[in-house]
């Protein structure tokens, strides 16, 4: 008798998202089946890696992280451009970092300016994301979404203290959003609950659970994400099957193990390789996890998430 092996059926599907416009639209999502689990059901889009810029130097980033990018960092056009015609990006996030008060406190016409000169620059699917300062994003982001109306970008991050306001300049001007909580995932529900009472299509909403790095909490992340991708599928709870997203390389690269130099910790081995493979690994835990969205630094370590992926597809 011929062995048939065993095969789980979900009632839930994760909705398809789409970004970017022309021929180089990416789609996420619209599995309806557990993270590569291909041989049990749908899985037609594979995780989408996307390369971190920033609107200002990045200054703050470890050596092993900053010198790859020497040359071009600078500009956030010319590293945008650099991301998509040398290092082949599927999608670029561009952070706009310069406008927290704390930094540079650059005003939402210069955030606009820059989000659209990138625009101009390249054509695959642009994810803008703020300072993290909830106060000056909901100014930054409102003006930012309106300089990309119709490119049908993603915009983020909308939390709990400023996601009216987001939510409706992501609505108005055709972009996704990304609805961002602590790491809890009855947060997250309620987050994805109050955006969608507004009007906002619950299939136009990317969850970001927060991330976290390997040895910095990352099994708690990792729960979290497969709870809520369990909920979409086993539970068919439309609250829960939005797309996933890992920001992966904002706290990969700040913590020891990815700064620590050779001199001060010669046992840890080479700190370039380190870092690497911290953000290398923690991505692909959290891809396993079920995010089908990452935003990652290093060229090579978004290089082995990449090959990882195909292996898995």
């Amino acid at each position: 008798m011929a062995y048939t092996a065993p095969k789980e059926t979900y009632p839930g599907k994760v909705y398809s998202v789409t970004i970017g416009t022309g021929d180089r639209a990416a789609t996420l999502g619209g599995e309806n089946v557990l993270p590569f689990h291909s041989f049990e059901g749908e899985t037609p889009n594979r995780p989408l890696v996307a390369f971190e810029i920033q609107d200002v130097p990045p200054a703050d980033w470890p050596e092993n992280i900053r010198k790859v990018f020497a040359g071009v960092s600078d500009d956030p056009v010319t590293w945008a451009k650099y991301c998509q015609n040398e290092l082949k990006a599927k999608a670029i996030a561009l952070r706009l970092v310069g406008t927290h008060p704390d930094r540079e406190n650059r005003s939402a016409e210069d955030a606009a300016k820059t989000v659209r000169d990138v625009l101009a620059a390249i054509n695959v699917p642009l994810i803008i994301l703020g300072s993290n300062h909830a106060e000056k994003d909901s100014v930054i982001l409102v003006a930012v979404a309106e300089a990309a109306k119709d490119k049908n970008c993603i915009i983020g991050k909308a939390q709990e203290a400023n996601y009216k306001t987001i939510a409706a300049a992501a609505m108005a001007n055709n972009h996704k959003l990304v609805a961002m909580s602590e790491l809890d995932i009855n947060l997250s529900k309620q987050l994805n609950i109050l955006i969608t009472q507004m009007g906002f299509e619950k299939e136009r909403v990317i969850t970001d659970p927060m991330c976290s790095a390997l040895g910095y909490g990352l099994e708690y992340t990792y729960s979290v994400m497969e709870r809520i991708r369990l909920a979409a599928l086993t539970q068919n709870d439309q609250t829960m099957q939005q797309p996933l997203l890992a920001d992966v390389g904002m706290y990969v690269w700040k913590v020891k193990e990815t700064q620590a130099s050779e001199s001060d910790l010669p046992q840890w081995g080479s700190a370039e390789e380190r870092g690497i493979l911290w953000e290398a690994e923690t991505a692909t835990a959290l891809m396993i996890a079920g995010a089908e969205l990452l935003i990652m630094r290093h060229p090579k370590a978004a290089a082995a998430v990449e090959s990882v992926i195909e292996e898995l597809v």
